[in-house]
């Protein structure tokens, strides 16, 4: 939602802990430091670069909600307990611009890129001067990262793929500048090519910002690198249809010719279990939201990962079971892939098992892993040359072998291009299941939502509820907003 509703009245630097805007109706405490000292001391601007990625992984947003809604709006899951509140309006295809899993990524989506804004305007008034000319570039690097994250995860949600109209349709509404007193900041919606084109810079700048931190490092900084930018661009191009644009990426990113390795350090676990661990912080890891286990440093209970997919009998709630009907009764899913043994019968029932319980459910959300970003790589090999590509197989066979040795393609494997990319589609399909990707591979796809009973039918992609709907917040607050249509 906008900035200036009630329910963020105190966005500023709230999320840094001890800067922030009070509602103007409430007088200020002695305690509380003014918004400009924030940036007059190295260890308060550290705090406020970390509090960037804090406001980003929130349950609410990229520590578990997001992630959720891209999965039930798939056909993998089926909805147990019908509660609103775990999302089940999303799974049935029915939410609304009130709906609370709506309201909430919207709002804590901006809430994450207001404080960037406020964090890159301070650090220009002053922090730059307080960290020097190296540090402050690293700082910058990390807010545009999470701006460039932010805007793109929000855009997967609540606007029409980039196919429709060549980016022409609505996107979303931008802001560079910093919201921190209440006020009108009512703006118009960009469009969806200009919103992606935001995107780009963010990222553009990030990977030219950011230091290039090896495997051993990464998690340490728990933080963005110039790596994870290059290859969330990746991912970015992927959903635009700019495949010559991944390949430039990738070229940047992955090297050898199997087994693909990175100048990052980043590589395919030799045992996919061992990516299922909690706080899994290894050489797979692009992008993660990291947990800890201090009380407001992981997801609320109903945003959590574990609680969502597992059974009681390992420490979960039991919202979504497995459907038959979705990739786990794919007749090509081998019995003997590896990755099977994260599908656990309960009954007449089974379940995802990859996020381990019972609470707080430490696992780190993966929002973009290695094997991902091969497959990326192999899919757009293909759609660029338009043939049965050999490094497109071997990427192929690199992510799929790991689970299922016994099987391995080759040039004879397929009849033409289009045979490689569906099986590579469905690889990423297998691989990613309760990860966050399923419906946005269905939207940027152009395929329609699967039917999911009697009663939640197929979506079709010109549907109006293909996509989400704007917050009903936002269209409140900010009268040159309109909804999706």
């Amino acid at each position: 939602m906008n900035k200036i509703s009630a329910y963020i009245l105190a966005l500023g630097l709230t999320a840094f802990g001890t800067a922030c805007q009070k509602d103007l109706l409430t007088p200020k405490p002695t305690t509380d430091i003014p918004d400009w000292e924030a940036f007059t001391l190295k260890e308060r601007i550290a705090n406020e670069a970390t509090g960037l990625y804090t406001v980003m992984k929130n349950g609410k947003f990229l520590g578990g909600k997001v992630l959720i809604a891209n999965d039930v709006r798939g056909a993998d899951f089926v909805n147990l307990t019908t509660n609103n509140v775990t999302l089940n309006a999303s799974w049935k295809m029915t939410a609304v611009g009130e709906s609370q899993e709506i309201k909430e990524i919207w709002s804590q989506g901006y809430m994450a890129i207001n404080n960037v804004n406020v964090f890159l305007a301070g650090m220009a008034a002053k922090g730059n001067a307080v960290v020097g000319d190296s540090l402050s570039k690293i700082y910058a690097g990390d807010a545009k990262f999470v701006r460039g994250l932010s805007y793109f995860s929000l855009l997967q949600l609540f606007a029409r793929p980039y196919w429709d109209g060549a980016g022409s349709k609505l996107g979303l509404v931008l802001f560079w500048e910093p919201h921190t007193k209440l006020g009108d900041y009512s703006r118009a919606r960009s469009t969806v090519k200009e919103t992606y084109a935001q995107i780009i810079r963010d990222l553009d700048s990030a990977e030219t910002l950011l230091p290039k931190l090896t495997a051993a490092t990464r998690f340490a900084a728990n933080k963005g690198n110039a790596y994870s930018a290059i290859a969330l661009k990746m991912k970015v191009y992927l959903q635009m249809g700019q495949y010559d644009k991944v390949l430039t990426e990738g070229a940047k990113l992955i090297a050898g010719s199997g087994p693909f390795t990175s100048p990052g350090g980043y590589a395919l676990e030799a045992d996919v279990k061992n990516l299922y661990i909690p706080k899994y912080a290894g050489k797979e890891a692009v992008i993660y939201m990291p947990f800890g286990a201090s009380p407001g440093d992981f997801p609320g209970t109903q945003t959590q990962l574990g609680y969502y997919y597992s059974p009681a009998s390992v420490g979960g709630n039991a919202e979504y079971a497995l459907s038959p009907a979705g990739i786990m009764g794919d007749p090509n899913w081998v019995a003997g892939d590896a990755r099977r043994q994260f599908i656990l019968p309960v009954g007449a029932r089974s379940f995802l098992v990859k996020y381990s319980g019972p609470s707080p459910y430490l696992d780190f959300s993966p929002v973009l892993r290695w094997a991902e970003v091969l497959l990326i790589q192999a899919e757009a090999k293909v759609r660029v040359s338009n043939t049965v590509d050999p490094t497109a197989i071997a990427l192929l066979n690199a992510v799929h072998g790991r689970s299922d040795p016994g099987t391995v393609f080759t040039p004879a494997s397929f009849a033409n291009a289009d045979k490689l990319i569906e099986v590579i589609l469905r690889e990423k399909h297998i691989e990613l299941l309760g990860e966050g990707n399923r419906a946005m591979e269905i939207i940027r796809l152009g395929i329609p939502f699967p039917g999911k009973s009697a009663t939640v039918l197929e979506v079709k992609p010109t549907a109006p509820n293909y996509i989400w709907p704007i917050s009903s917040d936002e269209l409140v607050y900010n009268k040159l907003a309109v909804d999706n249509q």
